[in-house]
């Protein structure tokens, strides 16, 4: 099978995901950096595997993927016996169910609000612009909803879709991870449930791994 490479960006929470799902399928990857500064995102070669000039982009032989969420599902289905085991075992309809529910409840619901405020609270700082407080607290008032429904749904199981960690709790990582460094902390270890399985999935070593690759070469 032709090795898999993934074009992005270390920080960028969207290559985050695909790096974080290669990890934890324990595949081999080629890694290439496209540096957004230089608009390497937007040159022919680039476009050529994502049209829409946005990172990450995957590329297998002849296949070529883009948007994260696609490119996990067809990780973790391409390398299903290898692993962690992302998706549920075939024929467990109600769970795989559960595993499209949250994974929508995670793009529609929890990411809009989530992106935004990493926006303001990281980016933004960042580049030395300035933070739109008011979006700030509209933003966190909005995730704070979110994150009632998550408090009591893990009241209920360790995960958000089921008992094991899956493509709708990996999803989730970048975003939380960011967020954890900043005022919005507080929303998270206000309550137990969503505390505990924060500590729990960015302690996972495939994530780990993902923080590494934002280290600068010693």
């Amino acid at each position: 099978m032709a090795i898999v490479k993934v074009h992005g960006y270390p920080l960028s929470n969207a290559t985050q995901r695909v790096l974080a799902c290669l990890y934890e399928k324990d595949v081999e990857f080629e890694f290439v950096n496209i540096h957004l500064g230089a608009g390497e995102h937007k040159s022919e070669t680039f476009l050529a595997l994502n049209p829409f000039g946005q990172i990450p982009a995957l590329e297998q032989g002849d296949l070529k993927l883009f948007e994260s969420r696609a490119i996990t599902q067809y990780i973790a289905q391409e390398y299903s016996d290898k692993g962690t085991h992302l998706l549920p075992v075939p024929g467990s309809n109600k769970t795989m169910a559960l595993v499209q529910l949250w994974k929508e409840v995670e793009t529609h619901q929890f990411e809009p609000p989530s992106t935004n405020l990493v926006r303001e609270l990281c980016l933004k700082p960042f580049f030395g612009m300035t933070t739109d407080t008011a979006v700030v607290e509209e933003n966190q008032g909005k995730l704070a909803k979110v994150l009632d429904v998550y408090e009591a749904r893990l009241a209920q199981s360790k995960y958000l879709a089921c008992e094991q960690f899956t493509l709708v709790d990996l999803h989730h990582l970048p975003n939380v991870q960011y967020l954890m460094r900043t005022e919005v902390k507080k929303l998270f270890d206000s309550r137990p449930h969503v505390s505990a399985w924060v500590a729990d999935i960015t302690a996972r070593p495939a994530w780990s791994k993902v923080l590494d690759l934002q280290k600068p070469e010693q």
